[in-house]
């Protein structure tokens, strides 16, 4: 048995503070295997370094594991960078402590060689970490030499994916800021969206928990933490195979009553499923939609229409269920004439918030790399461990924001840019709001 401390570099708020799942599933796969572990959260520390130092001086520990779960805020207007906030924590443990440090997460998996070597690790995992990690400290601790970056040989199966193992002084500070707890049913996505890192990460096919086991874990974090109130963080919940339905189904015939939100498809889902996932707790939806107008929906390689869009948010409205559209402008294939086509588009959801960002983060093995580089948006082989975006060479990028602007003006359910939107739900948070917050700008017809 070793001693292994896991910590979270993640210090992001916006839009709320995000319980890290990933640690808690590391750290139930680590306890499965004999280890004694510990989680640090250095959000909620405070990010303050010197409680690190000390809880690794009571630890002691033989090895600590660091996440990155955050390259940057996404934010082309306001951006942030998250990085250098790693290698402050690997500084930290060497000053403390020698034990091997390990570093893994969404962030780092993306571009490991960079990470690993701006943040001074040893070693780096990419991918999914529960059987990589496991066996990383069993070879280390029985003397062998292993490369400093390390890749599984295959994705693990739905049956294989561990129940997260929650702090409780985690779980009470995420309560208090957000209110709701993350949850994942399934990873992978099929869909082929060209700046998203997804399929890279988690695999092109859906790979899904039993829906017994996902209802069971939300029955577990209720019972022993108290927690009514969660958000499925899978890639896409209503995946075209069913399975959310299921877990849906298995929720209702529990009777379990929670609260709960995810991040959806706006196609293939209509009123009748919509109306389903209401009777098991669903209670707000974030909408992937990403463009606006059919011609930049097909430079994204969304697969859906903005009429798909149009009836999806139909379907949240008829069953008066809060929805969040997210936009991003200035993507491949934008023009001025699809600026203004797009935000006459953005007029005809109603009932609904809108969220847009000027601008598309362009990460390390997406399509939207290669385009970037066609189109002298950047050199090849440029690093993009700090932020850059691609914005189209057919628009004016002030013009473009202007637009924007003047059409949200005065609409307290549109939102640009993200900065502003962070301001007003930190103003909710503060008169003691919780959870999405968006939910309660959004004003339905008296029946």
């Amino acid at each position: 048995m070793k001693r292994i401390l896991l910590i979270s570099s993640n210090i992001t708020t916006e839009p709320y503070p995000v319980y890290p799942l990933g640690l808690a599933v590391i750290a139930a796969a680590l306890a499965n295997a004999g280890h004694e572990v510990e989680q640090f959260d250095f959000l909620v520390s405070g990010e303050a370094e010197e409680l690190l130092a000390v809880r690794i001086a009571a630890f002691a520990p033989d090895y600590v594991c660091v996440s990155i779960r955050n390259l940057d805020n996404c934010d082309s207007l306001s951006v942030t960078s998250y990085p250098e906030n790693a290698r402050r924590i690997v500084a930290v443990v060497r000053g403390g402590s020698t034990a091997p440090v390990i570093v893994g997460g969404p962030a780092f998996s993306i571009m490991p060689e960079e990470l690993l070597a701006f943040t001074g690790a040893d070693y780096g995992i990419i991918g999914e970490g529960e059987r990589l990690v496991c066996d990383l400290i069993r070879d280390l601790s029985g003397g062998s030499t292993l490369p400093s970056l390390l890749r599984g040989e295959g994705l693990l199966h739905g049956a294989e994916m561990v129940s997260p193992l929650y702090s409780g002084q985690m779980i009470s500070f995420y309560l208090e800021k957000s209110g709701m707890i993350n949850l994942q049913t399934k990873r992978g996505c099929p869909h082929g969206c060209i700046y998203c890192s997804y399929p890279s990460l988690e695999g092109t096919a859906y790979r899904c928990r039993d829906p017994k086991a996902v209802v069971d874990d939300l029955e577990r974090i209720k019972t022993e933490h108290g927690v009514e109130s969660f958000f499925f963080t899978d890639s896409v919940f209503n995946d075209s195979d069913g399975h959310y339905l299921a877990v849906v189904e298995e929720i209702i015939r529990r009777d379990i009553s929670l609260r709960w939100c995810c991040y959806m498809r706006p196609e293939g889902v209509g009123r009748r499923e919509i109306a389903l996932m209401k009777r098991a707790g669903l209670y707000a939806v974030e909408l992937g939609t990403d463009a606006a107008c059919d011609t930049t929906l097909r430079s994204l390689g969304k697969g859906f229409s903005f009429a798909d869009a149009l009836e999806a948010n139909r379907a949240c409205v008829a069953e008066r269920l809060p929805c969040a559209h997210f936009v991003m402008f200035g993507g491949p294939g934008e023009t001025m004439a699809t600026v203004t086509e797009g935000l006459e588009n953005l007029e005809k959801l109603e009932h609904t918030v809108v969220f847009a960002f000027s601008g598309i983060r362009i990460l390390p093995g997406t399509p939207l790399l290669a385009q970037a580089v066609r189109d002298g948006i950047l050199a090849e082989g440029a690093s993009l461990r700090e932020p850059v975006y691609y914005l189209s060479p057919g628009v004016d990028v002030k013009e473009m924001n202007n637009m924007i602007l003047a059409s949200f003006k005065n609409r307290r359910d549109r939102i640009f840019p993200p900065s502003a939107g962070q301001e007003r739900l930190s103003i909710m948070h503060r008169f003691g709001y919780r959870g999405l917050l968006w939910d309660s700008l959004i004003k339905f017809p008296k029946l």
